[in-house]
């Protein structure tokens, strides 16, 4: 390891220069903390990226297995994305009023999802944050059920995990959390159905917020007969179903 990090900092002497000018602006010289999380001593800045490569300050031409967190899917910078952005940036770009893209977009949502209504977010932790709310608006009941070691942004309800006594507690590194999570949130293991039932016999979950398959722990898939035992659960005990679909949506339709 310390073989390899002194090669790290012998390749990227740029980057630790803007590194170090970062840090009198920005918390850990990053514009959002995660950033940081890099296995360096310091994280690689971009110059360029195209298609599944980004280029660092340094030279480096790097295979980038991230693509924005799904945002650049479909590589960094297609030629019809970007000349489309060019295209309307010349006519606009934040105006706070509909354009008839607007309801094309929708439209193509739609067609792909076969969920007639559509109403946009800016991220998807504020598509979540939406969905909860709205639940609790319709069902009169105050908890949130997610999945142990789930990701669905920075939304506070999600932030818990199970300690060792199975009791609900605020995730590692969870900071300023407005109430106990305890009193939000109901906590369950992924594919156990039996904890499912026992969470919902509560009478107090006013919607599940999951994802399709687990990918914040690596991707670990639903066992057989687990998203339908949910579905089921939720229409019995009258609460909304909400499928975080941020990274399994790049399967494919349909998948």
């Amino acid at each position: 390891m310390e073989r390899e990090i002194q090669r790290f900092e012998a390749d990227r002497p740029r980057s630790k220069q803007l590194f170090e000018r970062a840090n009198t602006r920005m918390p850990d010289g990053v514009p959002m903390l995660w950033m940081a999380k890099w296995p360096g001593p310091w994280p690689v800045y971009v110059e360029h990226a195209q298609g599944a490569h980004f280029r660092c300050v340094d030279g480096i031409d790097h295979v980038d297995l991230c693509l924005g967190d799904t945002g650049a899917m479909v590589g960094h910078v297609p030629e019809a994305t970007k000349a489309a952005l060019i295209e309307q940036l010349s006519h606009g770009a934040t105006t706070m009023l509909p354009t008839e893209d607007a309801e094309i977009a929708a439209s193509m949502l739609a067609e792909r999802f076969g969920v007639p209504m559509w109403q946009f977010t800016l991220t998807a932790t504020d598509a979540n944050r939406h969905m909860i709310r709205y639940a609790r608006q319709v069902t009169g009941k105050p908890k949130v059920l997610v999945i142990d070691y789930c990701y669905h942004g920075s939304v506070d309800e999600t932030f818990a995990t199970l300690d060792e006594s199975g009791d609900v507690v605020a995730r590692r590194g969870n900071i300023g959390a407005p109430v106990s999570l305890d009193e939000t949130t109901v906590v369950v293991p992924f594919n156990d159905v039996a904890a499912l039932e026992q969470a919902f016999a509560s009478g107090e979950i006013a919607c599940a917020l999951v994802e399709p398959a687990m990918t914040n722990i690596g991707i670990v898939l639903p066992d057989p007969g687990w998203h339908e035992a949910l579905r089921d659960l939720c229409t019995a005990h009258g609460a909304v179903l909400i499928i975080d679909e941020t990274h399994t949506i790049c399967a494919g339709p349909g998948v």
